[in-house]
């Protein structure tokens, strides 16, 4: 019912009490976030969505997906990231933009058509705009659910320097494809940084190596080979041994070694430290 009766009346109405409805609305959302965002954020916030809400009814539409209605689309985006952020749910989120259905309704008379029409054309109007913030809401949080996953995975893959000339990366979980992008990547920028030729690749908190895992620990040395560097791999335990001897994993001539102490000692050797017993201790130098 574009440029009809219906949204005629609409304009009228939020625009006469407009001081009042947004007021008004401003109370009720804010008492429904339980005080987790000032009353003044929530006024500002709505007073924008109001203003932009009204500025598209009076070109006649009721059309939540047109062009008329393109600026407070942005700031329904812009609402469901904020609130996304700060942990409410979408339901919280959508019910914000609800509340100004409950607004309008006490400010309407029922003594004519008129009225009703524009109650229902608002009420779809509004209904339509709360599932685009849903949607809005949901795309922000996979977003974050992304790049949290992202950091969790940067943390998960350190590269430690053991010793000059040597760095280590411990290894905790499933080394899956991404994981080992980002095990590569860090691994050889550490190989640059710190202008080493020695890195031990510890497998202790690997829980299991099947064929992926051993194409993935291959590449890596592989990547590693090319910049200069060897790579002795760590934490071969019986089980895992056994595992690589029965899929029939060829690591060639990668040098492995059953602890992070072996492996260390065979990079710190290749590198050329020499070691003594003196007193029956063992020491490097």
């Amino acid at each position: 019912m574009a440029g009809g009766e219906g949204t005629t009346r609409l304009v009228e109405l939020l625009t006469v009490r407009g001081e009042d409805l947004g007021a008004d609305w401003a109370d009720r959302v804010s008492r429904s976030l339980g005080g987790r965002v000032s009353r003044s954020e929530v006024q500002r916030e709505l007073g924008e969505l109001y203003t932009a809400l009204l500025t598209a009814l009076q070109t006649g539409s009721l059309d939540a997906h047109g062009e008329a209605f393109g600026e407070v689309r942005a700031l329904l985006s812009e609402l469901s990231r904020s609130r996304a952020r700060q942990g409410f749910t979408p339901s919280e989120t959508a019910l914000s933009l609800f509340s100004l259905k409950e607004v309008l309704e006490p400010v309407l008379t029922g003594e004519d058509g008129g009225d009703v029409r524009a109650y229902l054309a608002f009420t779809k109007l509004v209904d339509d705009l709360g599932l685009f913030t849903i949607e809005a809401y949901s795309r922000t949080r996979e977003e974050l659910i992304g790049a949290q996953a992202e950091q969790l995975l940067e943390l998960s893959t350190p590269v430690v320097k053991l010793w000059d000339g040597v760095i280590g990366v411990p290894l905790v979980g499933t080394l899956d494809s991404a994981r080992t992008m980002v095990v590569m990547e860090k691994m050889l920028q550490a190989l640059v940084d710190t202008g080493s030729e020695q890195a031990v690749i510890d497998i202790t908190g690997v829980p299991a190596v099947d064929t992926e895992v051993a194409q993935h620990l291959l590449k890596t040395v592989v990547a590693a080979r090319l910049m200069g560097a060897e790579c002795t791999i760590s934490g071969i335990r019986p089980q895992i041994a056994q595992t690589i001897v029965a899929l029939g994993i060829d690591f060639g001539d990668i040098v492995t070694k059953a602890t992070l102490a072996d492996a260390l000692r065979h990079a710190l050797r290749a590198s050329g430290v020499t070691f003594t017993r003196p007193g029956g201790s063992a020491g490097a130098r």
